[in-house]
């Protein structure tokens, strides 16, 4: 049977294209209904406080950096969206006085404008936002290397090649955005190889860091998030750490604030992930495959799946 056309973007993949009982299991879903979706590999926690989910969030990066030595460097990566534990992580480092010599960082993703990253001078860009509210209020002498902070380029070799030197990323945290990505791994465009089915897990498994074109849903998104609504301000590229990098991590965790993807989007992925039903339309879904995911929810933004008038 042919895949239904996107209600969102006719011209691309994303979750609208999946059958209609997959989607409506998922509607049904209550807070303890998804706690139950827990198994090996795959662990859901709740938090009853936003002070608590963060100060978790803030905890990965400590937990993270506290092992690194010199012979044995420890990263993790990490997303801007959320970026309210970014704060916390350097009060963190200054308060408790951990050197960060031997620690790494990798930025996720950045935007990508006429053939090149966003300039880190320009508001929107991810790289501002990780030194502006992390690294920069960091103590000078407790300071990681700026050789050991990796943030993505026009020229992909060098990120990609930090992946593979030997420093052991303990964690990759990240967001979910509204088309069920990590980062900025969207679901593709419908032409093509791809006009009448997405990629298969495999496929889309084998893409490493890149320019994407980002989805019209995400690029609304983020004009909502951080543009104030201008969508004809958000560029509709960017470059993001693949899959390939993804799987180097010891652990995925995604934090779930009610913030950036609604009710339903935070059932499905987790629905799926647990039912290990793997598809390139909800990229967050082909985490079923990674040995170790965690997904964090704010309790108080799980929502409901129910018709409200305002």
């Amino acid at each position: 049977m042919a895949r239904k056309l996107s209600m969102l973007a006719p011209d691309w993949w994303d979750f609208t294209t999946l059958p209609d009982d997959l989607l409506n299991d998922a509607a049904r879903l209550t807070p303890p209904d998804i706690l139950k979706l827990s198994r090996k590999g795959f662990k859901v926690i709740f938090y009853d406080t936003l002070e608590d989910f963060y100060l978790a969030e803030a905890l990965e990066y400590i937990t993270a950096w506290k092992q690194a030595t010199a012979s044995q460097p420890v990263g993790i990566c990490g997303p801007i969206g959320p970026t309210e534990q970014l704060p916390l992580v350097a009060r963190l480092v200054n308060e408790l006085q951990i050197d960060l010599s031997n620690a790494h960082f990798w930025g996720m993703d950045e935007w990508y404008v006429n053939g090149k990253e966003l300039e880190a001078s320009h508001p929107l860009s991810f790289e501002k936002a990780d030194r502006d509210l992390c690294f920069n209020r960091i103590e000078k002498k407790l300071r990681m290397p700026d050789h050991n902070l990796h943030f993505p380029k026009a020229d992909t070799r060098e990120y990609i090649s930090s992946w593979e030197k030997g420093i052991r990323c303990a964690v990759m945290q990240g967001g979910q955005g509204d088309t069920k990505h990590w980062a900025f791994n969207d679901p593709v465009k419908r032409e093509g190889k791809y006009k009448d089915a997405p990629p298969s897990p495999g496929e889309f498994r084998k893409l490493s860091a890149r320019v994407v074109d980002l989805h019209p849903v995400t690029c609304m998104q983020n004009a909502r998030t951080s543009a104030g609504g201008v969508v004809t301000g958000v560029p509709v590229q960017a470059l993001t750490v693949g899959p390939v990098q993804t799987w180097k991590a010891e652990k995925v965790s995604i934090w779930q604030a009610g913030t950036h993807d609604n009710p339903f989007g935070q059932r499905l992925t987790a629905l799926m992930i647990s039912k290990k039903v793997m598809d390139s339309a909800v990229p967050m879904s082909l985490l079923a495959d990674h040995p170790n995911v965690q997904f964090n929810y704010y309790r108080g933004g799980i929502g409901v799946c129910e018709t409200e008038m305002h």
